[in-house]
Order: structure tokens, then C-alpha cells, then sequence
């Protein structure tokens, strides 16, 4: 199934609400969460469960679920793999990812909003010879957000992190930046750079360049949202031409 009969079908289950009731554009009503592959300090509210699925090269699919605890507490299980579309036997990760954010501060007029989580749940394909997913995953991190009125929406974003996938030999500490502009009530402009210094010396995948990741999301209605993304423009991993395009899927719900 591709991802375009997938939101047919899911599309067709929405049925009521505003187009805003998404986590895009000015009149979104859900926080969002990510940018594209890095966090962001938004959060599920108490009892606000979220299904995720990424649309990956090679047929891979990957999918979480999310749920929302004491409005400050989220966690989340993932699963996917590589040739899960196609003809191909499907080659499924080594194991499930497990993620927990906590917002330790709640946005202010002149505080941002932090997070702290642990997310084990690397993105894109997973590479046996290295025991690391291609994008590694977080792990351990920080993150801080503040909205700005700018016609329309601007949030910026900024983190630190240190991911355990690491049998490549490269285990420093690393550092995200990234930003989503509203372009109307219900689409989204995104943009982020992870340095990638745990993922540069010579026997990691990366050069050296970092990941800088493009995308747009626009909300659909009844707590779906669909996001199309360009990453690694700058080429950081050598097997990349013009960049990867994904797609990723996001519906939200009270529980």
C-alpha cells in the first residue's frame, strides 16, 4: 500500500472537524512534536494518543505509538523495517525503539519550553555492519522551543544529545537546530540541522557535513497530518545523490 492510498483510507475516517485540528499552520490545535527527524519540547496532553508512521527508501515503514501522561509525561513504543512495500523479503529492525519526553519548563512570554527525553529509535534503514540505524537516534537528549508571532507562526528550535549507538566508533555529544513557519492556518514550513558530530570520523556513514533536512506538513483534519520531507541536501552520507524523500503520517486522538 503507498502512502497516498494509506491517507485516502484514513481521510476517509475523518469526518466533522476543522481542517486546524492537526499540528500545522497557525490555527493548528495539536503541539507538534518533531520537525522532521529531531524533537521538539511539544507534547501529547494527558490522554492524547498518537499513531506515527514514516515512509522510508527501499519500502521501509516505520511506525509509533504515542500516549500522553499528567499533560507532561509522553511515551512511545516504535517498530518498522526496510522492503516491508515492494516484492523484497522484508528486513525488520534488530528491535522496537522506546522513547519518553518530560517538559520540565512550560513556555512563557519570555522562557521557551524545555524537554528532556530518551529516544532509542534511530530513523531510515538500519546498517548491520555498523549495529546503528542510518540516522542515529537521539538517545539521551535536551531540547528547548519558543513560538514568536511572525506573520503567521515561528518556532524555533535547539538541542543537545548523546545517541548509545555508537560501535562505529563515533561517540561524541551532538547538537540540533531547526524552525517551522505557518504558511496559512493549516500548513507548516520546516527546517533542521543536526551537526552530526557522532557521525563523522571514518568509519561512521557521515562526512562530516551534518544533516539538513527540508519539509512541509499541512494538517487534514480530525488530528491527521501529513508531512513530505527532503533530507540530507547537504549529502553527509556518501550513497546520497539528491537527497531522501520521506513521507510521514501523524494522527492524534483522545484516548
Amino acid at each position: 500500500m503507498t502512502a497516498a492510498m494509506l491517507t485516502c483510507l484514513l481521510l476517509a475516517k475523518v469526518d466533522g472537524p476543522a481542517l486546524a485540528q492537526g499540528s500545522a499552520g497557525s490555527d493548528a490545535k495539536l503541539e507538534p512534536r518533531y520537525l522532521i527527524d529531531v524533537p521538539t519540547a511539544g507534547i501529547l496532553a494527558h490522554g492524547e494518543i498518537a499513531l506515527d508512521m514514516d515512509f522510508f527508501q527501499n519500502g521501509g515503514l516505520l511506525t509509533g505509538l504515542s500516549v500522553g501522561l499528567f499533560n507532561r509525561v509522553m511515551l512511545g513504543l516504535s517498530y518498522g523495517g526496510e522492503s516491508l512495500i515492494g516484492t523484497d523479503a522484508a528486513n525488520w529492525n534488530k528491535s522496537p525503539g522506546f522513547a519518553i519526553k518530560v517538559r520540565v519548563i512550560e513556555e512563557t512570554e519570555f522562557i521557551p519550553a524545555i524537554a528532556l527525553g530518551f529516544d532509542s529509535q534511530g530513523k531510515d534503514f538500519y546498517v548491520d555492519r555498523y549495529d546503528r540505524y542510518s540516522i542515529k537516534s537521539m538517545g539521551l537528549y535536551g531540547v528547548l522551543s519558543k513560538n514568536y508571532e511572525a506573520w503567521g507562526d515561528l518556532s524555533l528550535h535547539g538541542g543537545v544529545n548523546y545517541s548509545f549507538e555508537r560501535d562505529d566508533g563515533d561517540d561524541d555529544p551532538n547538537l540540533f537546530v531547526g524552525l517551522d513557519k505557518s504558511i496559512g492556518p493549516v500548513a507548516d514550513l520546516l527546517a533542521e540541522y543536526n551537526l552530526g558530530w557522532n557521525d563523522s570520523n571514518h568509519d561512521a556513514l557521515g562526512r562530516g557535513r551534518g544533516y539538513l533536512d527540508f519539509g512541509i506538513r499541512t494538517s487534514l483534519g480530525g488530528g491527521l497530518t501529513i508531512g513530505f520531507n527532503l533530507k540530507d541536501v547537504l549529502r553527509n552520507q556518501q550513497d546520497v545523490s539528491i537527497g531522501t524523500r520521506t513521507v510521514k503520517i501523524e494522527y492524534i486522538k483522545d484516548l
